[in-house]
């Protein structure tokens, strides 16, 4: 009979979101959540199979001293952990786009053969979401509000209505070049219901682009961002609030980097640190499946088939039980 943890290995393999805060590393929280899923899985292993055995005993009877045998039922210590070490010793859990250090939100993981939805979505080229708070004022040299100060400057002359010039001046170069590279005939009819679905995105792997920019909040030197963006980096973003501050006459720092979706993942699909373990993830890894696999039909016909089984099905030598490679 297969043990439970077996089975619950298999319900694993597909995609989640986890929240990454902010100043720790990717691959620490893509190792914890390795190293607890392992432990949760090991732990959840069926009780130790039992024997029947006869045992010698003694008993004082009219003859003297009498020799029986009594049936017992034993556990089978060869199976016990202790002695044939855990059943899983290795986990392969890969990282979707990652986020540095300073920036935190939405972080996509993958187990089994999520580890190949991921490079699927990868070619996708969807887009992500970012609040991004800055400060007028004060310029650094890596652009955030920590990094070595290297300029003071005045803001008082900035408005919202200057701020927002900036933004459609970004917005609409930005908008060129998403055409250019989606890669399609921009007269096509194709090219239409595309854009009007909000499907249009880079067919390849193009320079950073923003899709989508606007300003939320404003009180100087504080202002908030929304951006809506493919292909880029954090600290590309921190460099859009320091130019921003440079078209005004001025300086900016970005103060805070936070993912609020990336492709069809978002906050609220997002475990956080006290979810980490094996029941929650579960749940939230067959409970995104239908809509992982709806994205990936949806984008197939731009890049490669993908099949059902693609999809569906795990692939072997993902979750490593002693003894295999």
């Amino acid at each position: 009979m297969a043990k439970p943890s077996h089975s619950l290995s298999r319900t694993l393999h597909g995609l989640f979101a986890v929240y990454k805060p902010p100043g720790v590393h990717w691959k620490r929280v893509r190792d914890t959540v390795e190293t607890k899923l392992l432990k949760d899985l090991n732990s959840s292993e069926q009780p130790l199979q039992q024997q029947i055995r006869f045992l010698p005993s003694s008993t004082e009877g009219e003859n003297g001293t009498e020799t029986s045998l009594t049936v017992a039922q034993l556990p089978v210590l060869a199976d016990h952990p202790r002695v044939k070490g855990p059943k899983f010793i290795a986990l392969k859990v890969g990282a979707g786009h990652r986020l540095d250090s300073r920036s935190s939100g939405v972080f996509v993981l993958g187990v089994g053969n999520g580890n190949q939805q991921l490079t699927h979505l990868y070619n996708c080229h969807l887009t992500k979401e970012y609040t991004v708070k800055g400060s007028f004022g004060t310029a650094t040299e890596d652009f955030s509000d920590t990094g070595r100060l290297i300029e003071k400057t005045t803001y008082d002359h900035i408005t919202r209505d200057r701020l927002e010039r900036i933004i459609a001046v970004i917005q609409g170069s930005h908008q060129k070049a998403l055409l250019t590279y989606s890669g399609i005939d921009l007269k096509s009819q194709a090219a239409y219901e595309l854009a009007s679905r909000g499907l249009l995105h880079p067919l390849h792997k193009s320079p950073p682009i923003i899709t989508g920019i606007r300003c939320v909040h404003f009180s100087p030197p504080n202002f908030t961002l929304e951006i809506q963006c493919v292909h880029e980096t954090q600290q590309y973003l921190r460099k859009v609030v320091h130019e921003m501050g440079l078209e005004l006459k001025s300086s900016a720092v970005c103060t805070h980097v936070r993912r609020t979706r990336d492709g069809i993942f978002t906050l609220d699909d997002a475990l956080i640190r006290t979810h980490w373990d094996l029941r929650r993830i579960q749940a939230a890894v067959q409970g995104n499946r239908p809509k992982v696999e709806a994205k990936l039909r949806e984008d197939s016909w731009r890049h490669m088939d993908i099949s059902e089984e693609d999809m569906a099905a795990g692939i072997k030598g993902t979750v490593l039980e002693r003894g295999t490679e």
